[in-house]
């Protein structure tokens, strides 16, 4: 069951005396989810399975969502979808640990927030694009090129290489 406040914080105390092999589904869908300051997902859903190992709950999940993000172009903000995988051990002790420290809670409450931060943050483009054939903001007076031309001259590549590129539309 998970906590209102935190709606990816669930307990896995049943699962701890289960024997080796066993595990559980949790399945998440919330329209809007606060994962941290900074990020903000949309239509968050996916799955989690948790299953008992000798050294400790080995989670496994997929979840996708939608966040804001701003064309590196443009500079309009549009919907980025962000669909990634996570794989973790939760240890029994200190000696269980794997390389990311996690370690099962006394409570035996998982918080998967900070790792679906982690790992959303992580699918999010370096440069961003709103679409393939996005202009642009043009350079002279900033008008987003992708609304309306605002009738300036744009300059051509003036690359050495800029020929090459006539090669690709062969």
């Amino acid at each position: 069951m998970s906590h209102p406040r935190n709606p990816l914080r669930f307990n896995v105390g049943f699962i701890v005396s289960q024997e080796v092999g066993y595990s559980h589904q949790f399945d998440f869908d919330f329209h809007k989810l606060q994962v941290a300051d900074d990020l903000e997902l949309r239509h968050f859903r996916g799955v989690a399975h948790v299953g008992r190992t000798p050294q400790g709950l080995y989670l496994q999940a997929h979840f996708e969502a939608q966040l804001t993000v701003e064309c590196v172009r443009c500079l309009s903000n549009f919907e980025q979808t962000v669909a990634f995988d996570i794989e973790e051990l939760y240890a029994f002790s200190r000696r269980s640990v794997t390389d990311s420290g996690l370690i099962l809670p006394e409570d035996a409450n998982l918080n998967l927030r900070p790792l679906v931060r982690d790992y959303a943050l992580l699918e999010i483009p370096i440069n961003p694009i709103c679409k393939p054939d996005c202009k642009g903001l043009c350079l002279q007076c900033g008008q987003n090129l992708n609304e309306a031309d605002c009738g300036h001259m744009h300059p051509q590549d003036e690359s050495p290489f800029s020929t090459l590129k006539d090669l690709l539309d062969l």
